[in-house]
């Protein structure tokens, strides 16, 4: 992998065309799960737009792997001139407040050179909500990959501890926020394309109990190996907010949507995001 990492983006765009290959054509990487996932989320597409899509996703999914692979040598500049962030404002105008904020993104897109990228736009920390990876080697790989730029991680279970701790330093703190809860009780649950769907609520208490401003983070492919992060504001910080309305993970809930619906091909269908089901209480 080190020397995969090594080798120029377009060598590595050349790689990923021969997984694609193989994990479309050979493998069927989860295809089942793929396929499942997109004939739930788009009813009204045939059986051959079904398919169509499918193969699209799983071209953006092998230069998703290069991509991130490439961040290994990635250096600043190339970082700047690759992910671009028309209305930063968004969030520079909150921090000359003196606040810190909550930046929500998703499996959309390239997440991954989101917080690296975001560091280097910012002038506080960019500190990024993981899940340790059950591997030693790629925990240890993609830890070092995230950080290099000067980002910081805090694993979701000690995030409010961290926040309580560094309540009086300046931040973005930014968080996946589409994953599926391990365990869907006590969930926030909405429709999201067409089916019911568990979040975390992690999001809307955050920003309750620390009055942070909420951003949503809009990640778009403007063409290969070139992205848009187009931010939108989902809270001020400022108004009552009662966590228990999940008034920020439903307005989450509905720009997800809209982020999906507009490129269907950029998320990540390989995913078992709708694995749990609603309990229905008589």
């Amino acid at each position: 992998m080190r020397a995969l990492a090594a080798l120029p983006l377009p060598l590595l765009y050349g790689l990923a065309e021969v997984l694609y290959f193989l994990m479309a054509y050979v493998l069927r990487y989860r295809q089942r799960v793929v396929l499942e996932n997109l004939r739930n989320s788009f009813p009204e597409k045939t059986e051959a737009e079904h398919r169509q899509l499918a193969r699209r996703f799983y071209r953006h999914f092998a230069q998703l792997m290069v991509e991130i692979l490439w961040l290994r040598q990635a250096t600043p500049a190339q970082l700047n001139r690759r992910v671009e962030y028309p209305n930063k404002h968004i969030i520079t105008d909150r921090l000359k407040e003196g606040k810190s904020l909550l930046a929500l993104g998703s499996h959309a897109g390239n997440w991954e050179w989101i917080l690296t990228s975001g560091q280097l736009q910012l002038d506080v920390p960019a500190v990024g909500v993981y899940q340790p990876l059950n591997n030693a080697f790629f925990d240890e790989f993609m830890y070092k990959l995230r950080t290099r730029t000067g980002a910081e991680l805090v694993t979701m279970r000690e995030t409010i501890r961290f926040m309580a701790a560094n309540r009086n330093r300046q931040k973005v703190l930014s968080m996946l926020s589409d994953q599926s809860p391990s365990n869907p009780t006590n969930r926030y649950w909405t429709q999201l394309l067409h089916q019911d769907t568990a979040f975390y609520t992690g999001a809307d208490r955050l920003a309750a109990h620390f009055q942070l401003p909420v951003v949503y983070v809009s990640i778009q492919r403007v063409k290969r190996g070139r992205y848009r992060v187009v931010l939108e504001e989902l809270f001020d910080g400022q108004s009552a907010l009662d966590p228990d309305q999940h008034q920020i993970t439903e307005a989450f809930a509905r720009a997800l949507e809209r982020d999906i619906r507009r490129a269907p091909a950029d998320y990540l269908w390989s995913h078992r995001r709708w694995k749990h089901k609603r309990e229905i209480v008589n």
